[in-house]
């Protein structure tokens, strides 16, 4: 098939899962076929207190002995939407490449405003840390990926000291996929929203926190996405580069914000090489 008639096709049968109730994400992951060298090898893992604080997790099927390093997958959705169900594709895609893979939830907005739920994630994190071991995965590798709402709040751990504290130390690298990272002014009710109510909105900002002791980066981000736009990449990976930190820079022709994500899915693959990138990164800064 071609692109276009595998997305016509997956948008087709979307819609109808939609109208039958189903979320857009969840309705898009029901129908994607996963890949086979990886498993989901546990389910509902509570990390703190509420239905919105718990996480999946997911190993390569023939890991054997061997401790894998850990990616931590953190889903967007506008921080008011998103649910781990509807990421089962990536989880199993980042899986099968050699990692044991941990998709949490997390709160959401109103629930939550900023720092909320990157509070959460942290907690998540730091569960990942105590209980690594326990399915084959090194504590101390620990490689952040996220999407759109979910790579601003992986790129808050890995560049704010205050959220992780001395569990900093085992974050090996981030990888952004449409993040936002440098947002002011405050534009539009989803931001005003989130952050509006935080007395120094600087203090907000990913690349705020930008320094030289930051983790390796990544940041990924499609030429066409007009939903948060590539200059949050491009004025984060030049000011870590201005500073002395490792950051890399990759802008995907033709591509928008939903894309860069559903190219993690198998049958979007040949749109950008996403999964290679991120898995060539995750390898490297964890040395596996």
């Amino acid at each position: 098939m071609t692109k276009l008639t595998l997305a016509g096709v997956a948008l087709l049968i979307c819609g109808a899962l939609v109208a039958a109730a189903c979320s857009p994400v969840r309705a898009f992951d029901t129908v994607m076929p996963k890949d086979s060298q990886s498993r989901k090898v546990a389910s509902d893992i509570a990390y703190g207190d509420g239905p919105r604080r718990k996480l999946d997790i997911y190993a390569p099927v023939n890991a054997g002995r061997k401790t894998l390093p850990v990616i931590v997958f953190i889903y967007g959705g506008s921080w008011a939407n998103g649910t781990r169900e509807g990421y089962h594709f990536a989880a199993r895609a980042l899986a099968a490449q050699g990692f044991v893979t941990i998709v949490p939830d997390y709160r959401l907005v109103p629930e939550v405003h900023f720092p909320g739920f990157v509070q959460d994630c942290a907690e998540a994190v730091r569960w990942t840390r105590a209980h690594a071991r326990q399915y084959g995965a090194d504590p101390d590798r620990i490689v952040l990926v996220g999407h759109s709402a979910g790579a601003y709040n992986a790129a808050m751990l890995a560049l704010d000291p205050q959220f992780l504290g001395p569990d900093r130390a085992a974050i090996k690298g981030f990888a952004g996929l449409a993040g936002p990272y440098d947002f002011l002014p405050f534009n539009g009710d989803v931001v005003k929203n989130t952050f509006g109510q935080w007395p120094r909105p600087e203090e907000t900002q990913p690349i705020h926190y930008a320094a030289a002791s930051a983790p390796p980066m990544l940041l990924l981000h499609g030429q066409d996405d007009d939903t948060v736009w590539p200059k949050n990449s491009i004025n984060l990976d030049r000011k870590l580069r201005l500073l002395g930190a490792s950051s890399e820079l990759k802008v995907y022709p033709d591509l928008g914000h939903v894309g860069i994500v559903t190219a993690l899915a198998k049958p979007f693959r040949g749109n950008a090489p996403v999964l290679d990138d991120v898995t060539r990164f995750a390898r490297r800064v964890t040395g596996s």
